[in-house]
């Protein structure tokens, strides 16, 4: 049995933290669902603004939309919905065989919308209703708008992948907020069961901290924070209010580990993966991190239950002089402006290639 194979045996779903056109038309998606058992996929700006600008497959596609006069966001949400909703038909016979746990694909409302609960709300309706897919995740980040958010579409029945959740404490608000948004379903006499996933960011602690810290403490931070936040996400299964939602029918809303490609190069390509293995789990992973792992990836057991060492490691890092729950809101902050960023750079992406298409298709047209 190999390792992925394994991770499965455990109770872990591994999806892809990519999409591309290409992904999609070579037929490469399809093959890493048959020999990886790739069970979802996720995308963010980042990802859409690598692609558009760095192949030619949306080519075609933005310059017949540019000359409907269509650009910006609207321009950009119909490339990614074209492409997320074939990715969720690919994945829809696992989405049906798992009743809706697996088979998911992710689309990320605008990131200048973070602290706009109203607005995050609207988006996400008008998304998903446009994709008519059943497993479609909008992505919401958990800040705190985004939990007013999170409770208010879960209520109006739109599946959300929670982004942006760095500790215990973030994961705890977001799963909080799911739960009041199936109780009130519940309450309204309507279907409680909505997908969600809670997605912990984990590598970019360690990024963080690398520099503040002996180099016997690196790389160890994130996996204890992962740690600290599923000993909270085992209780919580177990919990009266969480049994009760079940037993009405509602679906768990399951722990995601997110940023989970290693990022010192000293440290093994495998590592979140091999760290990160538990039941009732979801690991999102580049690419690079999927093929390490199917090549010489090994699992060595299940997470603990009950965090295990996770709070000695958390407590030597602040003995080294890192306030963990101070950097935990800095890293949600700085992700949501990151994440800003990605979304400027991928409209002006956009736009700058829409303008480059349209002249070269003017010079195509004089000469002819």
């Amino acid at each position: 049995m190999n390792a992925i194979e394994d991770l499965h045996e455990l109770g872990q779903s591994l999806w892809l933290d990519n999409i591309t056109r290409e992904l999609l038309s070579s037929g490469t998606l399809q093959r890493y669902l048959r020999d990886f058992a790739i069970t979802g996929l996720t995308s963010n700006p980042t990802i859409f603004d690598k692609a558009i600008r760095n192949t030619y497959f949306y080519d075609a596609a933005i310059l017949a939309k540019a000359a409907e006069e269509k650009s910006g966001e609207a321009l950009f949400f119909e490339l990614a919905l074209e492409d997320l909703t074939r990715a969720a038909d690919l994945f829809l016979p696992i989405h049906t065989a798992t009743r809706g746990v697996d088979g998911w694909v992710s689309l990320e409302v605008s990131p200048l919308l973070a602290n706009d609960a109203i607005g995050t709300v609207r988006e996400a309706a008008r998304l998903h209703a446009r994709a008519q897919r059943v497993n479609l995740f909008i992505k919401i980040p958990g800040t705190s708008a985004g939990l007013i958010a999170i409770e208010e579409s879960i209520f109006a029945g739109v599946p959300v992948n929670v982004t942006l959740l760095f500790s215990r404490e973030q994961y705890l608000a977001a799963a909080d907020a799911y739960m009041r948004g199936i109780e009130r379903r519940i309450a309204a006499g309507l279907n409680p069961k909505v997908g969600s996933v809670a997605s912990i960011f984990v590598s970019r602690w360690d990024v963080a901290v690398k520099d503040a810290v002996p180099v016997a403490l690196r790389n160890q931070l994130g996996i204890a924070i992962a740690r600290r936040a599923y000993r909270a996400y085992r209780k919580l299964l177990v919990s009266p209010r969480w049994r009760k939602l079940t037993e009405a029918g509602a679906g768990e809303q399951r722990l995601l580990w997110a940023s989970t490609g290693t990022k010192d190069p000293l440290a093994p390509d495998t590592l979140y993966l091999q760290a990160l293995a538990a039941p009732d789990t979801i690991n999102t992973i580049p690419e690079k991190t999927l093929l390490a792992f199917a090549d010489h990836g090994a699992v060595s057991g299940s997470m603990p239950a009950d965090g295990g060492d996770a709070e000695n490691v958390i407590a030597a890092f602040v003995q080294a002089g890192v306030d963990d729950a101070v950097l935990a809101t800095q890293l949600q902050r700085d992700g949501a402006a990151a994440f800003s960023t990605s979304w400027r750079d991928l409209m002006a992406c956009i736009a700058t290639k829409s303008a480059r298409l349209a002249k070269a298709e003017t010079g195509r047209d004089d000469r002819s």
